[in-house]
């Protein structure tokens, strides 16, 4: 007859449930993963099947009732791990759609918007268009499995224990925060260049010629302006999403601080 005392069983338990948590945590907030339109069954069920796959690779868990408070205060360790890792990943996704809103308030589109279930809320269609095209560029470069094998090697850099989390690693995410604004200006910056021009044409137009509608011309010609340099622009912007998408990955692992 097999048996199983209450220290085993609570063994058992820590070694899948402190990991499952930081797996949930990634997965809830990760670019793709995350996405309101990936049902919350699936995100767990495929928690689940990664915790599962992980835990044998793991390291003894730290010997810690799991009920207690000092359990407590390693599953919210994992949980902000896990946040801080997928955060890391976004801040690209959010830069895209950073780039589309001003591109869209500059072509004259910042009206027309869409429910973007990614976000869980209603963008500029540009934006929209924009965060489709990071996605595709996300999985093209396998960047799902980027964010896995950062997943993977974050248990072996900073493996689950009762030890607080780095100020090192806070700091990195904080200043990897703030490039959101560089690279939504940078990717935005062609199209905010020609518009700028267009506009200035316009001005010049207006004065040469009063009679002119400008509302009636400067409309439709900045909205084709605006795509026709989309259209120009989208073989540079795809290697450039690749290449921040590549940093991202590699900030998964810097937000947890030096190794130990």
């Amino acid at each position: 007859m097999i048996s199983v005392t209450s220290a085993q069983l609570q063994a058992w338990l820590a070694a899948f449930l402190w990991p499952l948590a930081r797996v949930l945590a990634l997965l809830a907030n990760a670019p793709v993963f995350g996405s309101g339109s990936v049902p919350t069954r699936v995100k767990i069920g495929l928690g689940v099947l990664i915790t599962v796959l992980l835990v044998p690779t793991l390291g003894p868990q730290p010997a810690i009732d799991p009920a207690s408070g000092a359990g407590l205060l390693v599953l919210a360790e994992q949980v902000l791990i896990g946040l801080a890792m997928g955060f890391a990943m976004k801040i690209v996704f959010d830069a895209v759609d950073l780039a589309g809103e001003i591109a869209g308030l500059q072509m004259g589109l910042g009206f027309a918007a869409l429910y973007d279930p990614r976000a869980a809320s209603r963008v500029p269609v540009l934006a929209e268009y924009l965060g489709v095209v990071a996605s595709l560029v996300f999985l093209a470069i396998n960047g799902h499995l980027m964010v896995l094998a950062g997943l993977a090697e974050s248990f072996r850099s900073f493996p689950v224990a009762l030890a607080p989390w780095g100020a090192p690693g806070l700091r990195a995410l904080l200043e990897w925060s703030g490039r959101i604004f560089y690279f939504g200006l940078l990717l935005s910056l062609p199209l905010l260049a020609a518009l700028l021009i267009t506009n200035l044409a316009l001005g010049i137009l207006t004065r040469s010629a009063p009679q002119l509608n400008i509302f009636a011309v400067g409309f439709p010609l900045t909205i084709f302006i605006g795509f026709a340099v989309l259209l120009m622009a989208a073989l540079a912007l795809v290697p450039q999403l690749g290449r921040f998408v590549e940093q991202a990955s590699a900030v998964m692992l810097g937000v947890l601080g030096p190794a130990r």
